[in-house]
């Protein structure tokens, strides 16, 4: 599997030799309709990444990670070579577009309002 079987509702943001940033409908988080903070991303990373600047990207394996907000994340899965990374990413991705994903178990504290919008946009509803 590579990039060209993304779904639509998922941008490539970002794409270098060490990274891949996907985005979930950019359209729709931009302030008016969603918060753009809680953009869901995927990031792929050599290394795993970390919150402390200049930290990132240590080690071979590669990182797969879904972002719904800054403090809000799903534990990375890690790959010893990047096709098989990014081939978990469009999986990943795919999911989350389809609704298959249990995101909401990823919120410690709920944003119910929040969630029940985020399930129509997904499909979960």
């Amino acid at each position: 599997m590579d990039l060209d079987a993304l779904v639509d509702d998922w941008t490539v943001w970002n794409e270098t030799d060490e990274k891949l940033i996907l985005a979930y409908r950019p359209d729709v988080f931009d302030s008016e309709n969603f918060p753009a903070p809680c953009l869901p991303t995927i990031y792929l990373t050599r290394g795993k990444r970390t919150r402390r600047p200049g930290a990132d990207r240590t080690g071979e394996d590669w990182y797969v990670t879904l972002y719904l907000e800054p403090e809000v994340s799903r534990d990375a899965d890690s790959f010893s070579d990047r096709g098989a990374a990014v081939e978990a990413a469009v999986s990943l991705a795919n999911r989350f577009a389809s609704g298959e994903l249990d995101y909401r178990a990823l919120y410690q504290v709920p944003r119910e309002a929040y969630l029940d919008e985020l399930d129509d946009l997904t499909g979960r509803s």
